[in-house]
């Protein structure tokens, strides 16, 4: 479900002001059931490593470009040319494959299928979004999606985490939706949300290929 700014910047109609910036990234999103396979197996180590912050499922997501934190009327103008390139765009075939860890504090499970077009829709959507006059820094794309990140002192937590995700291989499932999310990091207290700013199917069929063969 798409939601307005306002919804990750804060609204004056529940009592916050709202921020004159926002953290965006643009990504894609497993489906459901994809992810509920991973979650089964998560669940003897969401039992055994409570201490481990986990993400929830419903944020689960492949970056390819964090913009970092934008003023808030540099996101509408993202919109329009996000759209039409997500238009001339096929879905992907991926697949959720293995796990492992980031400096034994973020675990992660890795993304498999269609790494070649995955890295060149990453590339198209950078390159669109600085050509809009969106500046950000420039990170290698290490298709993962993040699961969850140790507290203090739990380390090894993580690194058992990611042992214990060695073995999985998730079927392939088909990423066909761009998403701009924002998010509420660092705007108080409470849990880390994500949020859909927008979203844009890319066309499926034959004409989403003929779409994208004639550029």
């Amino acid at each position: 479900m798409n939601e307005p700014l306002e919804a990750v910047t804060g609204h004056p109609a529940d009592g916050r002001v709202p921020a004159l910036t926002t953290r965006v990234f643009l990504a894609l999103a497993p489906p459901d059931d994809a992810k509920e396979e991973l979650a089964r197996v998560l669940r003897p180590a969401y039992g055994a490593y409570p201490r481990m912050r986990w993400n929830r499922i419903e944020d689960w997501h492949i970056t390819l470009a964090f913009l970092g934190e934008l003023p808030v009327a540099a996101v509408p103008p993202l919109m329009p040319p996000l759209a039409r390139l997500a238009a001339r765009q096929r879905p992907l075939r991926l697949a959720l494959h293995g796990g492992g860890h980031f400096d034994e504090r973020v675990l992660w499970t890795g993304i498999t299928g269609d790494l070649e077009g995955l890295h060149r829709l990453a590339v198209d959507v950078r390159t669109l979004v600085r050509e809009c006059g969106v500046s950000f820094p420039e990170r290698p794309l290490r298709p993962h999606l993040t699961l969850a990140r140790s507290r203090r002192g739990d380390h090894a937590n993580t690194v058992e985490a990611a042992a214990s995700l060695a073995a999985f291989a998730g079927r392939d499932w088909e990423a066909g939706r761009l998403h701009l999310v924002g998010s509420n990091i660092g705007r108080g207290p409470g849990p880390i949300h994500y949020r859909d700013i927008e979203a844009w199917d890319f066309p499926r069929g034959a004409e989403g290929a003929a779409e994208v063969s004639g550029g």
